[in-house]
């Protein structure tokens, strides 16, 4: 990653990611979303901030909560975040790891037993780059060590069950005992198909993480795989755009786009990359990523009113705006601005920032908005946390253009000293916490 020389534009836009991460994003899940009966995190919120204390408690939402607070603590520093971080890992441990078969199972009950016990390796793919990212941040010894094993378990459970040897690329979804699934859906609205780029997509990012803290041979090796599926086989490269579903034998089965997930693999494509060392590799990957990054600029961002649009199937697109392709956006097209010298680029991401500031930020509840209109009208019936709705992309947005955009710190505002004072101070804290 190189660091962008800034203008005034870009500056003023990272001081206040910078601010909207220490002063409301984290303070919102430190206090609005702390279960206190339970442990860990409340499993849902309504838009209008009403708390379900019996709502069920999903992985991925854990997982990206460890991984949030342990990726800020690294950056910002301070004995808040890193108790943050250590309550997080206590409670994902506790509640999701199975202590019988090994993995993370998919859903725990409010207490946190566990209510379906599924092993999706997208889920596997988030413990992994939480457990990962909290001994990135606190180093080793104690604690610290376990969080290695058990991400290196992880990485060991997904090679003997998912990884397909004969044609490259993961299997989808276990029961318990890792037996393989037929209906491997993420969600209602997925494809139950072999193999889909959103796993590989997130075990692509875990496994880029998992590197920085064990280089093994064995891993180098399926990274390196996953970069080279994604640059010949699951971007499309006369579209530029990301192909979602494939049968077992990578045979594409999907041709709807989505702008939030083509716009985040462009930059961590280059980002695996980058970690590996592999110059020639590298070349691919910003190939492919540049693709991405153009295709999106040209057709998933909105030019009237700034942000990026849901998705496009066929000619029909999608304009409402949820949160996370926001969030994506901004830093793909930033890294797309690193990497080609275009001001458009830089443009179309304060241009998104900006949309972010007007319309998604809930300034009276703290957090975002999930999902807004292409003009910026709150969409009712979304909630503010769930087993979807996090802090990972927003919060890794403002931290991401934290470190690309380059600041000079002084005595009195360096990174260190912010944080701890502006996350404990009252004033930070005062609109988030609960009665």
């Amino acid at each position: 990653m190189s660091i962008i020389a800034p203008d005034e534009p870009l500056l003023a836009m990272r001081g206040a990611m910078e601010r909207e991460l220490v002063d409301r994003l984290l303070p919102f899940w430190m206090n609005v979303a702390a279960d206190e009966r339970h442990g860990g995190f409340v499993g849902a919120i309504a838009g209008d901030g009403t708390r379900d204390l019996d709502a069920p408690k999903g992985c991925i939402l854990n997982a990206r909560l460890l991984w949030t607070f342990s990726a800020a603590y690294r950056v910002l520093g301070g004995d808040r975040l890193r108790q943050e971080a250590d309550r997080a890992l206590t409670s994902f441990v506790s509640q999701f790891v199975d202590p019988s078969y090994g993995g993370v199972f998919w859903m725990v009950d409010a207490t946190g037993r566990p209510s379906d016990e599924r092993k999706h390796i997208y889920a596997q793919a988030f413990a992994i780059y939480a457990l990962a990212e909290y001994h990135r941040a606190t180093g080793g010894g104690g604690a610290e060590e376990a969080s290695l094993r058990d991400a290196v378990s992880l990485f060991r459970l997904i090679e003997a069950h998912a990884h397909d040897h004969a044609h490259g690329g993961y299997e989808e979804a276990f029961s318990r005992a890792w037996q393989r699934l037929d209906d491997v859906r993420l969600s209602d609205v997925d494809a139950s198909e072999r193999k889909s780029m959103n796993t590989h997509l997130h075990l692509l990012e875990a496994y880029t993480n998992l590197w920085r803290v064990w280089p093994n041979a064995d891993l180098r090796e399926r990274l390196a795989e996953l970069v080279g599926l994604f640059v010949e086989t699951i971007v499309n490269s006369e579209r530029g755009t990301l192909i979602g579903f494939f049968d077992a034998d990578w045979t594409p089965k999907a041709n709807a786009v989505s702008f939030g997930h083509d716009i985040e693999a462009s930059w961590l494509l280059v980002e695996a990359a980058d970690v590996l060392g592999h110059s020639e590799l590298r070349r691919r990957a910003v190939l492919a990523a540049d693709r991405l990054a153009s295709a999106v600029l040209s057709s998933g961002v909105d030019t009237v009113h700034g942000g990026v649009f849901t998705e496009r199937r066929g000619d029909a697109i999608d304009t409402d705006k949820e949160w996370w392709p926001q969030a994506e956006g901004i830093v793909g097209l930033l890294a797309a601005h690193e990497r080609t010298g275009s001001r458009a680029y830089a443009d179309a991401a304060l241009a998104t920032w900006q949309f972010v500031e007007r319309h998604v930020r809930d300034v009276e509840r703290g957090e975002w908005h999930r999902r807004v209109s292409r003009d910026g009208d709150v969409r009712p019936g979304w909630e503010k946390v769930g087993p979807w709705k996090c802090p990972y992309h927003n919060a890794r947005a403002c931290l991401e253009v934290m470190a690309r955009i380059g600041v000079a710190p002084t005595a009195t505002d360096t990174r260190a000293n912010r944080a701890p004072d502006g996350i404990t101070t009252p004033a930070a804290l005062s609109s988030f916490r609960t009665t």
